[in-house]
């Protein structure tokens, strides 16, 4: 008798365990040694009242998550990919502008410093205190140092960290984001796994968690190496809805806010249409019947980000695993990208 052999880990998949070991550690290290920093980026917003979120690939997607947060606060908070900034800026006259760069030595980074010289209130956020970024402003600084493995894990939650250490220095309670962080959700994969194991293209979607949704997208990308994308839920019901079917797999994530319901009316319409649909879901209403729902406690804002973030870094993972021989390896990218 022949024993079954497991497919072994692949080494890229191996470094992206690593590097989700230990992020809730440094999230939390994170936040406890920004506060100086965080204290002066939150002098500047209470000055100019204005924010301009900057950053590219998964930085973008942090950015795009934490918008609707500054935005309670009073806000008005803006978030591009620094690539279109460059190309279409936006003025920066009495804006706080906040560039994230996990390495810090992005070429759009480089260029934007280069082209603007930046401004009295330019910050950034990054994991390399000795990078190009750190050198050049003044930075909030996430423990660990850089991320090695390729897809953003553990730089996204770190990140998050340091801009909740920004949000509580202008006065917002971090208690729920802090037990979300410190009590990480036990939750299976596996039916999630199941309804997408037939799928050739997965879209991702949201409300508020947008932003979140974009992140999952972008590392199914760069994990699976298959088409998936993002669409905010409004933009997803203006004709994209013409895509759906058996072969497309659609995760929403719902928070318990004002926009579940339409998260909710979102899981029938896609139902509907045949696809299956994985719900990462934090709110309190029911469970859409015929979706798989990842259901976590009611919590918004932060406290869901933390509590569906790393439920959905395992799934990304999971799913790549089974379609990739060396998922987590890049085949046409670098994990900082110095060239525009």
């Amino acid at each position: 008798m022949t024993a079954m052999t497991r497919k072994a880990r692949p080494a890229g998949l191996v470094a992206i365990d690593r590097e989700m070991a230990r992020q809730r550690s440094d999230a939390l290290a994170s936040y406890r040694q920004a506060f100086e920093s965080a204290a002066k980026v939150a002098a500047s917003l209470k000055k100019t009242g204005r924010a301009l979120l900057l950053g590219m690939g998964g930085s973008h997607a942090v950015n795009r998550a934490v918008e609707p947060l500054y935005r309670d606060l009073g806000i008005d908070a803006v978030a591009l990919p620094l690539s279109e900034q460059l190309g279409q800026p936006l003025p920066l006259t009495g804006k706080t502008v906040l560039i994230s760069s996990q390495s810090g030595e992005s070429a759009e980074v480089v260029r934007w410093f280069s082209e603007t010289g930046g401004t009295a209130d330019t910050f950034g956020l990054t994991l390399e205190g000795g990078s190009f970024l750190a050198r050049t402003a003044t930075c909030l600084v996430g423990a660990g140092g850089t991320e090695l493995a390729f897809a953003a894990t553990r730089s996204l939650t770190v990140t998050f960290a340091l801009h909740l250490a920004i949000l509580a220095a202008l006065g917002q309670d971090p208690a729920a984001a802090f037990a979300a962080l410190e009590a990480p959700s036990e939750i299976d994969v596996e039916p999630a796994l199941a309804a997408l194991r037939k799928v050739a293209t997965v879209v991702t979607s949201g409300r508020r968690l947008q932003g979140v949704a974009e992140a999952l997208s972008l590392g199914l990308v760069e994990l699976s190496r298959r088409p998936c994308f993002s669409l905010e839920g409004g933009q997803l019901r203006h004709g994209p809805m013409e895509m759906l079917g058996p072969e497309i797999g659609v995760i929403l994530f719902r928070g318990d806010d004002a926009t579940a319901g339409l998260v909710t009316a979102m899981a029938s319409s896609v139902l509907e249409a045949g696809a299956p649909v994985v719900m990462f879901d934090c709110s309190s209403a029911a469970p859409v019947e015929g979706a798989v729902t990842l259901r976590f406690s009611p919590a918004s804002g932060m406290a869901a980000i933390f509590a569906m973030l790393p439920v959905a870094q395992r799934l990304m993972i999971a799913f790549a695993d089974e379609r990739v021989e060396n998922a987590g390896t890049p085949v046409r990218s670098t994990k900082i990208t110095r060239s525009e």
